[in-house]
């Protein structure tokens, strides 16, 4: 199984930025956290983040001309803005588990509505770092 995992923008911030919304796990940690889970399930994993849309994007449709067998994405603030984004994990059809390390309900109202959720198999919010790992597992049978 091969999976990949899209960090969006200022998720290679995490360490530093708002400790008390994001934890202080750097990406690389959650990164290193998830390549020893995946290598306990013989799980493929690759890891990618850029802070512009249409690279998030290309790299969407680029999982799936790699035989891709399931995304993990945290779009960050993307979430609640891209179309594009949307767009292309509905039309890649990728089983895409879409994560967020804070609960983004609890937060300002503008972060309540997801444009990613409803094309997705699940989201998974508000488990600080364990999101990604929550997610990694949901692919494990």
């Amino acid at each position: 199984m091969k999976i990949l995992v899209i960090h969006g923008p200022n998720i290679n911030l995490l360490g530093t930025r708002e400790p008390e919304t994001y934890g202080a796990l750097t990406m690389e940690e959650i990164n290193n956290k998830l390549k020893n889970l995946a290598s306990k399930h013989n799980i493929e994993i690759d890891f990618y983040q850029s802070n512009i849309e249409g690279e998030i994007v290309d790299r969407i449709q680029k999982a799936s001309k790699e035989s891709c067998d399931g995304l993990i994405i945290n779009p960050a603030a993307y979430t609640h803005t891209s179309v594009a984004i949307r767009d292309a994990l509905a039309a890649t059809k990728i089983t895409t588990v879409e994560v967020h390390i804070s609960n983004i309900y609890k937060r300002e109202e503008f972060r309540h509505k997801s444009l990613t959720a409803p094309v997705v198999l699940g989201q998974i919010s508000g488990f600080g770092a364990k999101s990604y790992e929550l997610a990694l597992l949901s692919f494990i049978q």
